[in-house]
Order: C-alpha cells, then sequence, then structure tokens
C-alpha cells in the first residue's frame, strides 16, 4: 500500500478555502499599503467631526493593491461609525449617472429604484445622504461615460469625500474642468509592490488558501519571482490556484517544482486571451490597430469609420479599453504638446511569456 501514500484521496483536497485566491478577497491585515490607508483615512478624517471631508485621486499600475486599500479603508470606517456611509462602485460595471445613482440608492437601502430617472434617483440619495456623511469611492473611473452625477454629489452632498481610483495618471487632466475645479483633490500614488513585498503578499494568501506544508519552497519561490517580473499580483494568485489544481489533478499531497513550471506554461491563456474569442467587431478593430501601431486612437476611429465600421466614438473607445484589459492593444495617454492630450494605440505583441526567463 505504500504505492499510495504520497496520493491524495478522493475527498482530500490541497486547498484550505480557494477564495482567498480571488484578487476581490480581503484579508484580515493587508500588507505593505499602511502609508497608503493612513492617507486615505486622513482624508475621511474630518467627517468624523462634522467637517467636509477631502478628496483624493489614486493612481497606479493594475494588480498593485489600490481597490484592496481603500475597500479596507471603508470596512475599518464602517465598523467605527454608523454616521457615514461608504458608498463603493466599480465604473467598469457602473459607466452611466444613471447607473452610479441606481446603484448609490440600492446600497442606502432604497429599492424602488424601477422607471425612475436619474434626477428622481438623486433627489432621494440626496435626502438619505444629507442626513450623515458620505465616502465615495469610484473605481476605474476612466470608464465613465459621463461625470454628471459627479458634478451634482460635490454641488448636493453636504459632507463627503471622494475617492477617484485609475490605472492612468494622467486621467485627470483630462477631466472637465467645471468637476476638477470643485474637487481640489490631492493625489496618491500606488508604486508596484517590491519582490519582496510580492513575495510576502503571496505567502500571506499561501497561508489563507492552502493547508499547511503543501507548497515545495522551490515551486513557490518560482511564482513568486515570475510574479514580481510582472508588477501583477493577480497574476500571481491565479498561478498558485493553477499550480494547486494541477497537483490535484495528479492526486499528489505537494505542490512541486513541475506543477508550477506547468502552471507558468499555461498562463499565457490568462495573460493574453486568445483573439479567436473576439466578436466580430473587436477582431475587426484590432486588426486597424496591427495594421496602424503607434497610432492616435482618433486616427484609428477615422480608418474604421471608412471601413465601414457603424460604432459611435465612445463606444468605439470603449472596444479599445476592453481589448487594451485583455492586453492586445498597450494605451499611452499623453498631455501636452501642439495637439493637447492624445491618446496612443498599440498592438501588443506576445515577445515574451511568462515562462521565459
Amino acid at each position: 500500500m505504500s504505492l499510495f501514500k504520497d496520493m491524495l484521496g478522493a475527498d482530500e483536497s490541497l486547498f484550505k478555502n480557494d477564495v482567498a485566491l480571488d484578487y476581490s478577497f480581503l484579508p484580515k491585515i493587508l500588507p505593505h499599503r499602511e502609508q497608503q490607508q493612513r492617507h486615505a483615512a486622513t482624508c475621511i478624517k474630518p467627517l468624523l467631526v462634522g467637517k467636509n471631508g477631502r478628496n483624493l485621486f489614486i493612481y497606479g499600475a493594475p494588480g498593485i493593491g489600490k481597490t484592496a486599500a481603500i475597500r479596507h479603508v471603508l470596512n475599518e470606517l464602517e465598523e467605527e461609525t454608523d454616521e457615514i456611509f461608504p458608498i463603493y462602485i466599480n465604473c467598469w460595471q457602473k459607466n452611466t449617472s444613471f447607473k452610479i445613482i441606481t446603484e448609490i440608492c440600492e446600497q442606502l437601502g432604497y429599492k424602488l429604484t424601477h422607471n425612475k430617472r436619474t434626477e428622481e434617483l438623486f433627489e432621494i440619495a440626496k435626502g438619505i445622504l444629507n442626513k450623515k456623511a458620505a465616502v465615495f469611492a469610484f473605481d476605474e473611473v476612466d470608464k465613465l461615460e459621463d461625470f454628471d452625477f459627479l458634478y451634482t454629489i460635490l454641488e448636493e452632498i453636504y459632507r463627503k469625500t471622494i475617492f477617484l481610483i485609475t490605472n492612468y495618471p494622467d486621467w485627470f487632466s483630462d477631466l472637465d474642468e467645471r468637476v476638477k475645479s470643485r474637487l481640489m483633490s490631492e493625489a496618491l500614488e500606488f508604486k508596484p509592490y517590491t519582490a519582496a513585498e510580492t513575495k510576502n503578499i503571496l505567502k500571506q494568501r499561501e497561508e489563507y488558501a492552502f493547508y499547511p506544508g503543501v507548497w515545495g519552497s522551490d515551486a513557490f519561490e518560482l511564482i513568486a519571482q515570475k510574479t514580481a517580473s510582472v508588477q501583477d499580483i493577480r497574476t500571481g494568485l491565479h498561478l498558485m490556484r493553477e499550480a494547486g489544481n494541477l497537483a490535484e489533478e495528479k492526486a499528489s499531497r505537494k505542490i512541486t517544482l513541475e506543477h508550477a513550471k506547468s502552471a507558468l506554461e499555461k498562463a499565457d491563456s490568462f495573460t493574453i486571451k486568445e483573439s479567436s474569442e473576439l466578436a466580430e467587431d473587436e477582431q475587426a478593430i484590432l486588426d486597424i490597430v496591427k495594421n496602424n501601431s503607434d497610432s492616435k486612437i482618433g486616427d484609428l476611429y477615422s480608418i474604421y469609420q471608412k471601413n465601414g465600421g457603424k460604432l459611435v466614438y465612445k463606444s468605439f473607445q470603449r472596444k479599445i479599453d476592453k481589448l487594451e484589459k485583455n492586453k492586445f492593444v498597450n494605451v499611452k495617454k499623453t498631455q501636452g504638446g501642439k495637439e493637447g492630450n492624445t491618446t496612443i494605440v498599440k498592438y501588443a505583441t506576445k515577445t515574451k511569456k511568462l515562462t521565459e526567463f
């Protein structure tokens, strides 16, 4: 029977809690973002003594803890007091004033939003919010289609703090002047984690997600190194889950270096999706970018229209955003110069895979 001593039983698992490998999971302690959380808390602090709060523009690369840090602050605020409403909204999902105001109403406990106009819903939300104070966190604000809700909040909610979160440091410069002048926001940059910090974060998630002793040290070290090189914790969490699944498929009681290497080989499908999965219009736009790489988004849209494209410019922009999110294209926003603010779109080539050292 010793042949089977190192194999998992059918009812056994290496995972203690695989939810801890979701990027949205919030551990009890969020390491290496204490300074940023303190800054955010300082902006909220005036609300606790009946004053207006300070606003904050938060930026940094994807997968480096911006969302997690702010959600931590909101959770602690909720435990601290009932006199401040914490409102968190992802603008990728809620990208118009109507959707955002509807979501605010629902978070405030008002569910009768059907068949009501944006203005009606805001009056209801205002009546609730102005009885106390509020902290609004608008994540992925670069996906917004309009800013009417923000202007209205700034004008009509008495005591509030507003956090605007994005990957793009130049986004704020493109904001409507009437909104920008009223925000008077401070800026807070999230810098990428160091290699040591990355390893520490993944070790914490390992302890939450897996039973003790299942990770081989060389396997964990390989994934930590790869995660540090791409500077995106989401990649590391995906690789850890994948390596664990591969080990379980082999009925192994340990996650070995071979499992980690196999996870890396499969990681390209995570970091860059296959173009065959794109919708027809998305593929057409990607082909235009491929043939006109390093072009301005406006020029690309003109080519798209000449080729018979039917999308309006805003919808075209959203398609470019989606292609960027799935790493088919790279987008760079520049400001200043003779032509003012410009967005350059570049075709992303698979020049380097995670498995390459």
